[in-house]
């Protein structure tokens, strides 16, 4: 509701200020123009960054200095900051980057989006650009038309680099007619006070463009045109830095966890790089001067001068934080907690974020399902043969951990089922089925969560088969029937070999050892069957069991055999060196 008072608002004030001031009609079009081609250019940069960026971007964070340079490289490419923030805040939610990776890319794009003053600067404000953008606009629209999602990229981004690039000349034309009228130099404000007057403009300009980009082509384009101090215009730059800030948490306030830790790092990063802009502004501003000296920038070239000063402080604001990044990463872990209420029973990688992208999606549906596989179901089958795991993942000898549970646990499967895997099971294929209709998928992708798909659905199969095979040897507990109850341990040895190998492939570096035993059990469990027929029958020749006992026997000799199948395909699909999904996966 204030959201929408605020709007309306600023809209009755535009409409009275375009009204009194026909002047100011020029230079609001030129910012409009210029934000609709940010839009575009964001919108084409979209349909190229599933692929190689996405991959350059995860390989690239795993040291400090290679995720910043990576962050300052591509958001000076593609001149979208908030598009490299998007792809960290998914890449993160996914766990295919670490906080600290993520840190270090938005610290890098800080540098990277100087590059649009030096844009504007060195080239917006030097040449006829209209006569630029005209054909930009021309083609990339006609390209924005064509079926191929690579054209309309290409389309979009041309389309959006001509609409950037008119939104310039039409400010610059405004503040030209506008300085005719008034000049807006009377109401400059020397000293620190002005600094601090022009740094909270700056911040209330950049909080109502919602873009900082944006107001800094505003300030250059009035420093251009004599509207504006250089002084003044310096302290407008760091306040479009520190109001960029407040834009991040606003589209955090509905991200998850991840978005909410990111914004956090980019606030924390812009205000103490704004602090230490404000506070040495003069020594930094001289600074500026030697430089401009020395590259051979004109002494009255303010625009180039303020480029210069916005990248300077940009890049002095990184070096201090550098040594941080490990305490900050720290200290938002701790502040932007999970929930208390997040237990095994919730999702723990899905999350809206990672619908972003192919890959991030992937991810977390793969890691979600490993999470499933990992705590559910292996509690479930455990508990339903009345076995611990702890024991099961002990050094004990399988023989002793089935003659000392001799203990009934009376367990819950279908509460288990219901507390511990059903809700994550429902999201896993939801978020699948969303990507596969809505996302943009190679055929390798689709395959991959086909598999994940698949993986769940076994589990599912596995958990009903263990509900089954509990009740009956909840059963032989009760009736004290000897070789009924050996047959029963017999069945409970099998699954924790079986659970015991699946876990140390999982997590033993020498996996293709525990490979192949998985695979002898495998085609042992098929022979099992026969043979375990062939004892149940001898049983009955001898009248050691009942035909009910037998009944049920021979039902849940098929069900074991059925579900160390089952296991040792999930635990195959989900560790194994397929190719599959697992190639986007770290294992």
């Amino acid at each position: 509701m204030f959201k929408k008072i605020v709007f309306i608002l600023l809209l009755i004030a535009l409409a009275v200020a375009l009204y009194f001031n026909p002047n100011f009609e020029t230079i609001t079009a030129g910012i409009a123009i210029l934000l609709f081609g940010m839009v575009l250019l964001e919108e084409g940069f979209q349909a190229f960054t599933r692929g190689p960026l996405q991959n350059f971007l995860k390989k690239a964070t795993n040291k400090v200095y290679k995720s910043i340079t990576a962050g300052a490289f591509v958001t000076a490419l593609i001149q979208s900051s908030s598009l490299v923030s998007i792809i960290t805040i998914s890449f993160i939610s996914a766990g295919l980057i670490s906080l600290a990776g993520g840190i270090g890319l938005i610290f890098g794009a800080n540098i990277g989006s100087t590059t649009t003053a030096w844009l504007v600067a060195g080239f917006g404000l030097k040449i006829k650009i209209s006569a630029l953008a005209m054909p930009m606009i021309i083609f990339g629209l006609i390209f924005s038309f064509q079926k191929s999602g690579t054209l309309k990229g290409l389309g979009n981004i041309l389309a959006g680099l001509g609409f950037f690039f008119l939104g310039i000349f039409f400010m610059k034309e405004g503040f030209d007619v506008f300085s005719q009228h008034i000049d807006l130099t009377q109401y400059a404000v020397s000293g620190f006070l002005g600094v601090l007057l022009y740094t909270f403009i700056g911040i209330i300009i950049t909080i109502v463009l919602q873009s900082s980009a944006a107001s800094l082509v505003l300030v250059l384009t009035a420093l251009s045109a004599g509207q504006i101090e250089y002084e003044n215009a310096l302290a407008l730059a760091i306040g479009a830095n520190i109001g960029t800030t407040i834009t991040a948490i606003l589209g955090s306030l509905k991200s998850n966890i991840a978005g909410k830790r990111l914004a956090g790092a980019h606030l924390i990063f812009n205000i103490i790089t704004g602090l230490i802009a404000l506070i040495f502004i003069y020594p930094l501003a001289t600074f500026v001067n030697f430089l401009s000296d020395l590259v051979h920038i004109a002494p009255t070239d303010y625009t180039l001068k303020l480029a210069l000063f916005h990248t300077i402080f940009n890049v002095i604001g990184v070096l201090i934080m550098i040594p941080f990044i490990q305490k900050l990463e720290s200290f938002l872990l701790k502040f932007f907690n999970e929930k208390n209420s997040k237990d095994i029973n919730d999702p723990k990688y899905l999350n809206e974020a990672v619908l972003k992208y192919p890959d991030a999606t992937i991810s977390a549906l793969v890691k979600e399902t490993k999470f499933l596989y990992k705590n559910a179901v292996f509690e479930i089958v455990s508990h339903a043969v009345n076995i611990h795991r702890e024991d099961i993942i002990s050094n004990l000898k399988i023989k002793k951990i089935i003659k000392k549970s001799t203990k009934n646990f009376n367990v819950d499967i279908d509460n288990l089922y219901y507390k511990k895997f059903k809700l994550i099971y429902g999201e896993i294929l939801r978020y699948a089925t969303t990507a596969q209709n809505d996302l943009k998928l190679s055929k390798k992708q689709n395959n991959s969560i086909t598999d994940i798909k698949i993986a769940n659905r076994k589990m599912v199969e596995i958990i009903k088969d263990a509900r089954e095979l509990n009740k009956n040897l909840t059963r032989s507990f009760t009736l004290e029937n000897k070789d009924l109850l050996n047959e029963y341990n017999s069945f409970r040895k099998k699954l924790t070999q079986v659970l015991r190998v699946i876990y140390l492939f999982r997590t033993e570096e020498k996996s293709k050892k525990y490979a192949e035993k998985l695979d002898n059990l495998k085609k042992k469990a098929k022979e099992n069957i026969r043979q375990s027929n062939k004892s149940i029958d001898k049983l009955i020749r001898k009248n050691l069991i009942s035909a009910e006992m037998a009944s049920s026997l021979f039902n849940d000799n098929t069900n074991v055999n059925d579900m160390i199948k089952k296991l040792i395909e999930v635990a195959e699909l989900l560790y194994g060196n397929k190719d599959s999904l697992f190639d986007n996966e770290e294992l």
